[in-house]
């Protein structure tokens, strides 16, 4: 199978690319080398074995254009690049709009205009539900949760965009959701919650579990926006990539599908108690401060995921505690990379 991975220098593109890799198919990387780290990422996965890199932006269509004629056999698309922090689309909106929304109609025109056949799966995000008012949250037990939706937030949840990312994003998803209604494109969006993991170059805007791992190790400040009980399922990268594994293997059933995919309501974490298990992997008290909330953080969003659970075979595998000791232990071991 070929395998082309749109943003594939990145946290979740490389570690994409490497799996495919691993298991024989060949894999073309596009990226625009943007992001901090991915120069490092693009090096560590041409160690790891062959695989095609091709630089370029998203939001240049006639570059798209060539990707695409050049590659015509791809079997799977994995759209992954994107502009990913809330602060960042509020502060320059219209590059986030660019990247996110035109960058992603760019991609999908190129492949429609080609008349391709691709599987094309978009990574979309949990903030198209927006701030979710309606639901009661309570503090239980010092964090955040639902009062009475106890398996979290389901795909039937209007859509509420709110920031220009959650605009942007959400923008994207129903484009994506209808050049397969419209244009028959075998698409399938991923709302993806929290995931982190191996080669996370978390910063304070955005990748908050690597980030409070990669300050930690270096005795960085930590400010905490907000009171700390804000919580999040959160998905470790390996079990995000057995998804994109189960969709592509799996597109019949789930062609022109939308799905919640995070740790759900089994893996629940508050900024607090992330802190306590660093302290505890780190073994010293982690000094953080704290500041106003930013534009558009839930308090809680939990990703409802019986749907991706029944039709595509998945669930969550590795818990919290596991999967921040594994991202602990490779940020110690490669400290290095974020000097």
């Amino acid at each position: 199978m070929k395998i082309l991975i749109i943003g594939g220098a990145g946290f979740i593109g490389c570690n994409a690319a490497r799996y495919f890799m691993t298991r024989g198919d060949d894999v073309v990387i596009v990226d625009n080398l943007s992001r901090k780290g991915t120069p490092s990422n693009l090096d560590w996965l041409q160690a790891e074995g062959p695989c095609i890199f091709v630089k370029a932006d998203i939001r240049d269509q006639a570059a798209m254009v060539r990707v695409f004629r050049d590659h015509g056999d791809v079997d799977a698309v994995i759209h992954l690049a994107a502009q990913v922090a809330v602060t960042t689309s509020v502060t320059d909106p219209r590059e986030d709009f660019e990247i996110n929304a035109i960058g992603t109609f760019n991609v999908l025109e190129a492949i429609r205009t080609l008349d391709l056949d691709p599987i094309f799966l978009y990574a979309s995000t949990n903030k198209v539900y927006g701030g979710i008012e309606d639901a009661t949250v309570i503090d239980r037990d010092g964090r955040y949760e639902y009062e009475n939706l106890p398996a979290g937030i389901d795909e039937n949840r209007n859509l509420d965009f709110h920031s220009p990312y959650g605009c942007s994003k959400g923008a994207a998803d129903q484009y994506v959701r209808d050049y397969h209604r419209i244009y028959g494109l075998r698409t399938v969006v991923f709302r993806q919650s929290c995931i982190y993991g191996y080669r996370q170059f978390g910063v304070e805007d955005q990748g908050w579990i690597a980030w409070f791992t990669i300050a930690s190790a270096l005795g960085h400040p930590i400010t905490i926006y907000g009171d700390g009980k804000q919580t999040r399922d959160v998905l470790f990268i390996d079990d995000l990539v057995d998804a994109f594994d189960r969709a592509i293997g799996g597109i019949d059933a789930c062609v022109g599908g939308i799905y919640n995919i995070g740790g759900s309501s089994k893996n629940q974490l508050s900024l607090h108690e992330l802190l306590a298990i660093l302290e505890k992997l780190f073994g010293r008290t982690i000094e953080v401060g704290y500041a106003d909330w930013r534009p558009g953080d839930q308090k809680v969003f939990i990703s409802n995921t019986a749907k991706a659970e029944a039709e595509l075979g998945w669930a969550p595998k590795i818990g919290p505690a596991e999967g921040i000791e594994r991202l602990y232990r490779w940020t110690t071991g490669n400290i290095e990379l974020f000097s």
